[in-house]
């Protein structure tokens, strides 16, 4: 019985990782074995890197959110216990916002907090 080998399905898998490498450096755009690692390692860091941008955006608003209360006398622990006790449903992200482009706005919050 003569060997069967389905290649039209094996040049299709390897044109898809092709593609996908498609302006890396060197041989890692153009050569299978070199191209399959270099894809696999990008798609670790990938996923590994979309947690991580979440933990640095957070730091990020923090570090915003204290400079902004900062400027009202307030350290960020105590703004943010503050919020929570006055039951404030902001979140991170947008009292960062607020902070860093309607400062009006933003002490208008610190002192709804604060009475």
């Amino acid at each position: 019985m003569p060997r069967s080998v389905n290649s039209v399905a094996s040049r299709a898998r390897r044109k898809k990782v092709l593609k996908l490498t498609r302006g890396y450096f060197g041989a890692r755009k153009n050569v299978w074995t070199v191209a399959v690692n270099a894809f696999e390692k990008g798609m670790v860091y990938a996923f590994r890197d979309r947690r991580t941008k979440k933990r640095n955006f957070r730091a990020l608003w923090i570090q915003r959110i204290n400079a902004g209360v900062r400027e009202h006398g307030l350290s960020y622990s105590e703004f943010i216990g503050k919020l929570n006790k006055k039951g404030v449903a902001l979140n991170r992200k947008v009292l960062a916002d607020l902070a860093m482009n309607h400062p009006k706005a933003f002490a208008e919050v610190v002192k709804t907090v604060n009475k």
